[in-house]
């Protein structure tokens, strides 16, 4: 019986040496790149856009000012809404047209104060995105996450002119 030569030993302890090397940088990294995936899922900075308070005080600002109401109906747990208000709400031109343009309102879908707004609009998920006229009638909706230029193509569509004095 022939016995393993020193030089095959080496041999072998060093695949095996570089096999776990490889599986601990690829657990590292993977670790890393989790952890960072997570923080932009949940990280959502401010945005200037002026949200009305709750859905009554948006009602009856947009019946004051004629101005069409944006409904953007959210959860705590949509990934999609985190990625939109970060990426869509934060950028200066789309929070100053809303600014102007509309009385913007963002509806918590799972809030007890809120339960009712869904259904009135017939929102069974979200992100939602509705253009109301000012009495509140939806004159437009788009339903999943949009990107900046989707959104302002949902405002250019569906904001009516505004009534001549």
């Amino acid at each position: 019986m022939r016995q393993p030569s020193m030089e095959t030993e080496r041999t072998d302890n060093t695949k095996q040496s570089n096999q776990s090397l490889i599986r601990a940088w690829f657990w590292r990294a993977f670790a890393i790149v989790s952890l960072y995936y997570a923080w932009y899922c949940f990280y959502v900075p401010d945005n200037n856009i002026r949200w009305a308070d709750n859905f009554p005080s948006a009602q009856r600002q947009a019946a004051a000012t004629g101005k069409p109401m944006l409904l953007f109906f959210t959860g705590d747990w949509c990934v999609t809404c985190r990625i939109m208000k970060r990426t869509v709400f934060t950028d200066d031109d789309v929070s100053a047209r809303v600014n102007t343009e509309f009385v913007p309102v963002m509806i918590e879908i799972d809030t007890p104060q809120d339960a009712k707004i869904p259904q009135q609009y017939n929102v069974k998920g979200t992100p939602i995105t509705i253009v109301t006229d000012s009495q509140g009638i939806a004159l437009g909706w788009r339903v999943g996450g949009l990107d900046r230029a989707g959104f302002m193509s949902l405002l250019d569509n569906q904001n009516p002119p505004p009534k001549a004095k």
